[in-house]
């Protein structure tokens, strides 16, 4: 007895010392092990999918090894990023999403598969973008007092496109409704591009829409860019006011992208994928490429990154209870 008892504690001792080396060593590997599937919860060719993919260039000539793009749309983000959830935490399963399955869709959903706070390690914010309010050439509203004026001539009765309940182009024209005590008409699409099809057509009145959606529509001069929601003034777009400007303040919303992984990931290799997605932020080709579009570079720390998921769960969530928004 007393042998096996020493024999049991000798193996215990030996996978004490041996689990975190084959756990370095796996680390040190990655990830020339075998392909890392990204997963983009959206359609193929949006913004996020374009971010995905950009991101996923400059990690393979970074780390070697092989970055896949895989399209996983559906529920609102939420079935790719519940299929990321799953995933052994080794690194070889990303996910890069928009804000909306990290900090929105929880709160309109009744169940969603995962727990955003507690089932992802937060790698990085690589950009974002502030939304700009948009209006069709032809109708008479040039500046933020004109919109708001006739949302207090007609209250009730002015409608605003958005790309579906829940998304940043909705909460933006809520927040606006709630910070000016105005009301306006939500109407959501399937996505942003049948909402913007009417907006060219002239069949809804305005929209919060993504500043890279809508910048080359703007520049055709098909809309008029009326304001822009950043804290600051958008570089693609020097002459557009912010809505602080323009006398609106505590309505300022960006849409961002944000990758993760499964929670437990090891230290190590999330360090190396941190860094090389910082640095690949800053590759002059792919910032031009980024900030061409409307897109600011952000390029967080994992710290920055869960840092900010927490605040900005807080204060969706509490807009989208005080404005009993659903996903109806």
């Amino acid at each position: 007895m007393k042998k096996r008892v020493l024999l049991g504690a000798a193996l215990a001792a030996a996978s004490a010392v041996l689990l975190p080396r084959v756990a370095s060593a796996q680390s040190d590997a990655w990830p020339q092990q075998k392909p890392v599937t990204i997963v983009v919860p959206f359609p193929a060719g949006g913004s996020t999918d374009m971010v995905a993919r950009a991101i996923a260039l400059q990690l393979q000539t970074r780390l070697g090894g092989s970055f896949v793009v895989d399209n996983r749309p559906g529920a609102t983000g939420t079935i790719g990023a519940g299929q990321v959830k799953r995933a052994a935490p080794d690194g070889y399963t990303l996910l890069v999403s928009s804000l909306g399955a990290f900090v929105v869709t929880p709160h309109l959903q009744k169940s969603v598969p995962y727990d955003a706070t507690k089932d992802f390690d937060y790698i990085s914010v690589p950009v974002q973008a502030p939304n700009v309010l948009v209006a069709n050439v032809a109708r008479p509203e040039h500046t933020v007092a004109d919109v708001l004026t006739l949302l207090r001539k007609t209250p009730g009765k002015v409608s605003f496109a958005s790309s579906g309940n829940g998304s940043s182009d909705h909460l933006s024209a809520e927040l606006f409704w709630q910070q000016t005590k105005t009301e306006g008409v939500h109407v959501p699409y399937k996505g942003g591009a049948p909402a913007v099809n009417d907006l060219l057509g002239n069949q809804v009145d305005f929209s919060f829409q993504n500043v890279n959606a809508v910048l080359p529509h703007i520049r055709a001069g098909k809309l008029r860019a009326i304001a822009v929601t950043g804290d600051k003034r958008s570089p693609v777009l020097p002459d557009v006011p912010t809505l602080a400007e323009a006398g609106v303040k505590g309505a300022e919303v960006y849409s961002w992208q944000g990758m993760a992984a499964p929670k437990g990931l090891p230290p190590a290799v999330k360090k190396k994928l941190s860094d090389a997605v910082i640095a690949a932020m800053q590759d002059p080709e792919t910032k031009k490429r980024m900030l061409d579009q409307g897109l600011e570079i952000v390029a967080s720390t994992p710290e920055e990154f869960t840092a900010f998921q927490l605040r900005e769960w807080t204060r969706w969530k509490t807009l989208i209870d005080t404005r009993h928004i659903t996903a109806d």
